[in-house]
């Protein structure tokens, strides 16, 4: 495991307290937002299923989900004397931290069809996460799988000193409603602006093993990017 010192210690802690940055992240649940409907089976019966935009049936290793951390909840973070660290092939560069994707599928669709979700299927990112430590207590968050369906989450396994607390946990709510349209650059899909926000459940699960009443549901971590690369 490797740790951070100011101030990019607190740069890490904001994913870590999330409890999944992984980070990334990325859902494209905006189906409320954009056309008043609650869930994809209501949407796909208004609108036919389109041609895909890109389809990627089997990603192979590479490519990566990064989280621009916000400032707001790295200076939130700043007052919990919490200790942060990446694990395994997760890295922080520039503010963001990065997780490299493993594997998964996608299906992107234009958002202007009407036809919701846009973004379908999932990315894995195995061997990769955040820790999070405070007095003897270290929380790891890794094995992050997004799904960006409706609605658009991301899962991952939580360990607290070592033993598994829960399994592919829901840690992240993703708010596709501020993602821009998929661009192409050198041969890579990628989708940017999905804001990440520290699920309900996350936080009760830190909060309990902290000792804090601190974290809350709904907190805005950051804002992602998904490179996918597309052959």
């Amino acid at each position: 495991m490797k740790s951070f010192r100011s101030p990019t210690k607190l740069l890490v802690a904001g994913v870590a307290l999330s409890a999944a940055l992984g980070l990334s992240a990325c859902g494209s649940d905006d189906a409320a937002a954009d056309e008043g409907t609650s869930s994809s089976s209501s949407s796909s019966a208004q609108f036919a299923r389109p041609e895909p935009v890109a389809s990627l049936p089997a990603i192979s290793a590479g490519g990566d989900t990064a989280v621009a951390l916000d400032q707001g909840f790295v200076d939130a973070l700043g007052t919990l004397g919490l200790t942060p660290g990446t694990v395994g092939d997760a890295t922080l560069e520039e503010g963001s931290v990065i997780f490299p994707i493993t594997g998964g599928t996608v299906t992107l669709f234009d958002k202007d069809s009407g036809y919701r979700p846009y973004v379908q299927g999932t990315l894995l990112h195995q061997n990769s996460g955040l820790s999070l430590t405070a007095g003897g207590t270290t929380v790891e968050l890794t094995n992050f799988t997004v799904d960006p369906g409706t609605p658009s989450r991301l899962f991952g396994d939580v360990a607290v000193n070592g033993e598994q607390a829960a399994a592919s946990a829901p840690l992240f709510d993703l708010d596709g409603s501020t993602l821009n349209p998929p661009a192409m650059e050198s041969g890579n899909a990628v989708l940017q602006g999905t804001e990440v926000l520290l699920s309900a459940e996350a936080a009760e699960l830190l909060n309990q093993t902290f000792q804090t009443d601190a974290l809350a549901g709904g907190f805005l971590i950051g804002t992602a990017t998904i490179t996918v690369p597309t052959s």
